[in-house]
């Protein structure tokens, strides 16, 4: 499986082939979302989920699907009938050639104040890779790549450790990164790295990596 990193929290998946893409939103690539055979959306935030590049992608390819939770689905659904189909919790299906299991149900607490919503996270390929988007998710079952939210308004960088403590994949890379300027990416990178018991990586966008 080839995995290609695009800005923030978007990758490209290819195998076969076949290409999947998780959470084009809109701090990714105005492309990111074209020439995938299949999209998976995480929740609805719009650093995750941009409408326009969901339907520019659709658009462009009548045999392009889309999985994604109820409120996002209900974005896209009319427009695309029989296209854009609503997963939650313990779904399993099959993207792209791809075995998706659904793992998560909420997003990450921002601030008791704020209401949460619904976020699912993906499981890849038997446990190949896992992309919780905006939760620390733990699958029920071993993690070889774990696609790693390093930086966002609702962790610290204890709880990013401790979360690759918990599940144990033979590596991380590092996602939800458009916040974290180049000055900080040391201090992460040492960090997790030294503490986290997992080989810690990272990508620049555009670039790929074998997993």
């Amino acid at each position: 499986m080839k995995l290609t990193k695009k800005s923030h929290s978007c990758v490209r998946l290819e195998k076969d082939g076949r290409t999947l893409v998780l959470d084009p939103g809109g701090f990714s690539e105005p492309d990111a979302a074209v020439g995938a055979d299949a999209i998976l959306v995480t929740h609805e935030h719009p650093d995750h989920f941009d409408e326009g590049r969901l339907r520019a992608a659709l658009e462009a390819d009548p045999a392009t699907e889309v999985w994604t939770l109820k409120s996002v689905a209900d974005r896209l659904a009319a427009a695309f009938p029989g296209r854009v189909h609503t997963i939650g919790h313990g779904d399993v299906f099959t993207a792209a050639g791809f075995d998706v299991q659904v793992h998560g149900e909420l997003h990450a607490v921002i601030h008791p104040d704020i209401p949460r919503i619904t976020n699912v996270g993906y499981l890849i390929d038997d446990g190949r890779l896992f992309h919780p988007g905006d939760a620390l998710t733990v699958p029920d079952r071993p993690v070889a790549t774990l696609m790693l939210p390093v930086m966002a308004p609702w962790s610290k960088i204890s709880e990013v450790i401790d979360y690759v403590r918990e599940v144990k994949p033979q590596r991380a890379y590092d996602i939800h990164d458009a916040l974290l300027t180049d000055l900080a990416r040391p201090i992460y990178d040492s960090q997790i790295g030294a503490l986290g018991g997992a080989d810690h990586r990272r990508l620049a966008p555009g670039a790929s990596a074998d997993v």
